[in-house]
């Protein structure tokens, strides 16, 4: 079986910056990508799509040419449409890619697997028509597709972001529906040190705002009561806001309040993770070069907590740059040096971040949904059934798989984790620490017996079908 020396698994920018700097230093680096082109979700296809696209997108997508143009050097086998299901003992990985099992075993493994779209589950969010932000933006960074009749809903600066590129796109949205409140901007003026620290992060939302305000696109802020109306489809979306009830006919209803880390693979390799009350999830508890309680597993970006597409750079070189201390291709000394400056880049790159976490808390309605709305979409519960589960006795989200097949259908958890977690945890009258998660175990994404069957040769080179 080909082994390397660091496998990295995520081609955003925490893992295509890891394997730059890896392979600096003489590491052998396997880079395993999900995707068929790198750049993962915040560089999505950034390759092909700059030049066509690249002046909706912005600067800050374009940027990320610049870190696709360094992972075709050598020491490093990028391998896209690589779906990885496991990563067991001695660090043996198995994914799928064109039909067919495969494994590399590496010394070490890093997980950059960025970040998931935090589930809004509101009244009718399961309707046709109704999308995370997130999954519109690949839209029109793959295909150029942009909804003419949508409503923006939820809080955070994703929807500003996704609100100017549709401006720009010359189909701005009909509205943007906002949850956040001006409770919740006091509230995160004590955190205005760090705001002014990171001014380029607020100077980028303050021109966010200004396109969208000259398109004259109506905006709704500490909007409550949010209930998407439609018959087989999604036709509107009511809500309250400013006292008055509400209602905007639309097709087409984008969601989002925020991103949350992307914890499956740790968590099935026994990292300890922990309750943030900053964002409202749980994160891995990490050391400051992304070290783990499990040896030999890094994490870095997104995936060990929300930051941005540059700290998770940042980070995925300070992560290389101790894996590469730790194969003996670096002293310590040399690792310190090069590390300090990092370091310090990557608290100004976060400096920001409590601000615009308390300013733009989620959506309390979707965190705790009412009875009758659907929480885990695969298998059709509702969160009215995971508190009468509470009230049967369950205690935690892997009871509740017994009781009532939370969280067992194809997205394996990934959706309704928090949800579940969130529900059995108010219910019971018990913190998220002591409520938990789910027990994560292989396979990480679905893989079927074919694959399994047509598993290539151990002793093959894996194939590098990286597009640079």
């Amino acid at each position: 079986m080909q082994r390397f020396d660091l496998a990295i698994i995520g081609a955003g920018p925490a893992g295509m910056a890891a394997a730059q700097e890896a392979a600096t230093h003489g590491l052998r680096v396997v880079l395993l990508d999900e995707q068929a082109r790198a750049g993962g979700q915040i560089y999505r296809d950034v390759d092909r799509v700059a030049d066509l696209r690249g002046d909706i997108l912005g600067p800050d997508y374009t940027d990320g040419r610049r870190l696709t143009a360094g992972i075709g050097r050598d020491g490093i086998t990028h391998v896209t449409e690589a779906v990885v299901w496991a990563i067991e003992e001695d660090f043996v990985i198995s994914f799928t890619k064109d039909g067919k099992g495969a494994q590399v075993a590496a010394d070490r493994v890093l997980l950059a697997t960025g970040a998931l779209e935090r589930p809004m589950p509101l009244p009718g969010w399961t309707l046709p028509g109704v999308m995370t932000a997130g999954a519109g933006q690949i839209l029109l960074k793959q295909s150029g597709v942009l909804a003419r009749h949508a409503v923006l809903v939820g809080s955070g600066p994703l929807l500003y972001l996704i609100a100017a590129q549709m401006v720009r796109a010359g189909t701005p949205p009909l509205a943007l529906v906002e949850t956040q409140t001006k409770a919740d901007l006091a509230r995160a003026g004590r955190h205005i040190t760090g705001a002014l620290r990171g001014w380029s992060y607020m100077l980028k939302g303050v021109k966010m705002l200004a396109e969208i305000t000259r398109a004259r696109v109506p905006r709704y802020t500490g909007a409550t009561q949010i209930t998407i109306e439609g018959e087989g489809k999604a036709e509107a979306i009511r809500f309250t806001s400013g006292g008055k009830a509400r209602r905007i006919a639309c097709d087409t209803v984008f969601l989002h309040h925020g991103v949350v880390p992307n914890t499956q693979a740790g968590r099935s390799l026994g990292v300890t993770h922990r309750w943030s009350t900053e964002q409202s999830c749980f994160v891995p508890v990490l050391d400051a070069s992304g070290g783990t309680n499990v040896p030999g597993i890094f994490i870095a970006g997104d995936g060990g907590g929300i930051a941005g597409a540059k700290a998770a750079e940042i980070a995925g070189r300070i992560a290389a740059l101790r894996v590469a201390e730790e194969a003996g291709h670096l002293t310590q000394n040399a690792r310190d040096q090069r590390a300090t400056p990092l370091l310090a880049a990557l608290a100004h790159e976060r400096a920001a971040r409590p601000f615009l976490d308390t300013a733009y808390p989620p959506c309390a309605e979707a965190l705790g949904p009412a009875d009758a709305t659907v929480i885990c979409r695969c298998e059709e519960v509702t969160a009215g059934a995971i508190r009468s589960y509470a009230g049967l006795g369950c205690l935690g989200p892997n009871q509740a798989k017994a009781f009532g097949r939370t969280g067992m259908g194809p997205c394996q958890g990934r959706y309704c984790g928090l949800t579940v977690t969130a529900l059995l945890a108010e219910t019971n009258g018990r913190t998220p620490d002591e409520t938990g998660y789910f027990r994560i175990r292989p396979p990480l994404k679905p893989v079927t017996l074919g694959e399994l069957a047509a598993m290539a040769d151990p002793d093959a080179k894996v194939s590098d079908g990286s597009d640079h």
